[in-house]
């Protein structure tokens, strides 16, 4: 419209959505969720013209950036990084945001005070869900990012989880094995019979509650989604993830996230070639959750939805 050649992008969007505040607006356009003909724009002052077109992405997160802190390093040198990533935070940018996403918080987190201008050598070599908590490692520093990737690549490390699933497994321990690809409908990742990756699970019963597991998981191959996928497949999908199946509410409980947790990361240095174990401390909500759970295995109420009675 020609009223708005030359407006200020947040005065646009407050005008075209006015459900949403002006002040709202400038918090989506900082965290990097306006795109602009195909390209991030973070400016609240861009000025709009008529030809270009607008994409506004609110992925329903907190507004205020996630900010990397000290405590949430496990292990620093100047080649690597090991953090304990935060449930709900996602590990690289998406389209709705670049700045709170773990990838750019460590980039300010690393920024030489003395070289503003100058950008940090992070290398991103793994990624964690959203959802998803514990151990990931990055590289720092060039001479590392290579070995580290060949690293991952080839296999030569070992990743240790703990999940939380829904009923408790027939079998004390077992594996599963198969392709896995990503369905286009509803963007889930499901075991296919062939044109998929080939994806292997391991798990073991580490505690049961007669309604839930806690199961230790290792993957010796690290596709998207797989936890999720071969869980949910075997008949116990993770506690939380209503994605592939799983129940949001244990008795009187909300389960907000899907209870996967990276335990455990033991790798070579990519540098020193020394051994590394990484362990990251299982998150405050996962260890509520199995609190929980003995509360109501030892009153023994069933796994309950939200319209029955609460343990």
């Amino acid at each position: 419209m020609p009223e708005e050649d030359g407006q200020r992008l947040d005065q646009f969007l407050a005008s075209r959505v006015s459900h949403h505040s002006r002040t709202f607006w400038r918090h989506v356009i900082d965290l990097g969720g306006v795109h602009v003909s195909g390209r991030r724009i973070r400016q609240c002052g861009f000025q709009v013209h008529g030809a270009q077109q607008i994409e506004a992405y609110v992925d329903g997160l907190p507004l205020e950036p996630f900010v990397f802190e000290d405590r949430h390093v496990l292990f620093r040198d100047r080649f690597v990084l090991a953090v304990n990533k935060p449930a709900g935070v996602d590990t690289q940018p998406t389209h709705s945001r670049f700045k709170g996403t773990l990838y750019e918080a460590l980039l300010r987190y690393l920024q030489d005070p003395f070289r503003p201008h100058s950008s940090p050598a992070l290398g991103m070599v793994q990624r964690l869900d959203r959802d998803t908590s514990g151990v990931l490692v990055f590289s720092i520093h060039p001479r590392a990012h290579k070995p580290l990737t060949e690293a991952i690549v080839a296999r030569r490390l070992d990743k240790v989880y703990w999940a939380l699933v829904q009923g408790v497994p027939k079998a004390s321990s077992g594996e599963i094995r198969s392709q896995l690809a990503r369905a286009r409908r509803n963007n889930r990742v499901k075991s296919v019979d062939r044109g998929g990756r080939d994806a292997l699970t391991r798990y073991r019963v580490l505690r049961s509650w007669e309604v839930a597991a806690l199961l230790e998981v290792e993957i010796p191959t690290g596709r998207s989604h797989q936890i999720r996928a071969h869980l949910a497949e075997l008949g116990h999908p993770l506690l939380g993830d209503t994605a592939y199946g799983g129940t949001d509410q244990i008795g009187d409980m909300a389960i907000s996230r899907q209870m996967l947790h990276s335990l455990r990361l033991d790798l070579q240095h990519p540098v020193s070639g020394e051994p590394l174990s990484l362990t990251a401390p299982v998150p405050s909500d996962m260890d509520n959750l199995m609190a929980h759970l003995d509360v109501c295995f030892a009153q023994g109420r069933p796994l309950s939805s939200r319209t029955e009675n609460s343990c």
